[in-house]
């Protein structure tokens, strides 16, 4: 197992020379003179310490601007800082410790009290690193259970309305097109993290859960639906966000960006740009971005697919009639890059046709 690392910032050599005599046999230990070099070798990844001892008195950069230089990079933020003080600096130990300091030592050096002070903060450190792990891998197996729960309700929707086949499938590679595609593009990426593309991506199978609150003789029906049977139709879009919410409300306190972008889609995927859409009536860049993605590719797939209420159109035709909507229903700009992704989606279409 590698020795770990301490960085030793004095500028008196003789501090220096000492205390890696004192900690030689345990660490390695590298010098800097000054702080100006310590923040130089700890940014440029010259040295990455495990734990640096730091004075406070120095000329150009002292102590305490190393270390709220250091809590400012997340290259060094979480290294632990023990102040190196005079005996007498009771003033800079208190200023130190509420900077961020995790400790102090005095000088002259106590050896057995430095070797005890560096090898306690690394145990804590290393105690730290390794709770946070194991919370990161709790909070992931619990998101990763909530997106099953989701996701098998997507599928049980799916397999309930027959009509749809490989509508998710479908939806899913069409929206990664289309995000990606916003995603690498300068004209767009500005409204997408790479991250918030993942995600919207994940959360697009979420759209119908709402039907799973439609009745059989209304979601089932082998023919054109009535206007009282549509308006039972388009309640799918509140019920969907309502249990998004529910999940939400039980996270409270937890701000998960994949049920945020969940709701988004539920919700507002039948919004129009024009506001003539529902359930809110949202209008332009009042309806979340995720919805209008899904918007347009929804509608693209509706086309081109058998309904019990009309035939497929062609993939020609459904872009035309999509670019049609440009405005009204749809978001021009996500209208108007569709001729460039349009063998893309064929390609979709074609590999998942009902």
């Amino acid at each position: 197992m590698p020795q770990e690392t301490v960085l030793v910032v004095d500028d008196v050599e003789m501090n220096r020379l000492i205390l890696e005599d004192i900690l030689v046999d345990h660490y390695s230990v590298f010098h800097a003179s000054n702080g100006i070099e310590a923040v130089s070798c700890m940014f440029s990844g010259a040295v990455t310490p495990s734990i640096v001892l730091l004075d406070i008195m120095m000329p150009e950069m002292d102590g305490y601007e190393v270390l709220e230089l250091m809590q400012g990079n997340p290259l060094t933020s979480k290294i632990p800082v023990i102040f190196i003080t005079a005996a007498d600096a009771e003033t800079n130990e208190t200023r130190g410790l509420s900077l961020g300091a995790v400790d102090y030592i005095s000088k002259p050096f106590n050896p057995e009290v430095v070797k005890v002070r560096v090898s306690n903060h690394l145990r804590l450190r290393h105690y730290s690193e390794s709770l946070e792990e194991m919370v990161n891998l709790k909070v992931n197996e619990l998101t990763r259970t909530k997106e099953l729960m989701l996701e098998t309700m997507a599928n049980v929707i799916e397999y309930r309305n027959v009509e749809t086949g490989h509508h998710i499938k479908r939806t899913s590679g069409l929206s990664k097109i289309l995000v990606n595609y916003l995603y690498e593009n300068p004209q767009f990426n500005r409204l997408l993290t790479n991250e918030d593309q993942e995600i919207i991506v994940k959360a697009v199978p979420l759209h119908d859960i709402g039907k799973i609150g439609i009745p059989d003789n209304v979601l089932l029906k082998p023919g054109p639906l009535t206007n009282e049977e549509f308006d039972i139709i388009k309640t799918h879009a509140a019920v969907g966000s309502e249990i998004i919410l529910t999940m939400m409300n039980a996270d409270a306190g937890d701000d998960d960006p994949y049920l945020s972008y969940c709701y988004d889609i539920c919700r507002y995927h039948h919004e129009r740009w024009d506001g003539k859409g529902y359930p809110d009536g949202l209008k332009e860049e009042e309806i979340p971005l995720p919805a209008r993605i899904l918007a347009v590719i929804d509608v693209y797939d509706a086309l081109v697919n058998n309904r019990c209420y009309k035939p497929a159109y062609t993939h020609e035709a459904s872009i035309d009639i999509i670019m049609e909507g440009r405005g009204t229903q749809f978001d021009p700009d996500l209208v108007d890059i569709l001729p460039e992704l349009s063998d893309a989606f064929a390609v979709i279409v074609d590999n998942y046709r009902d």
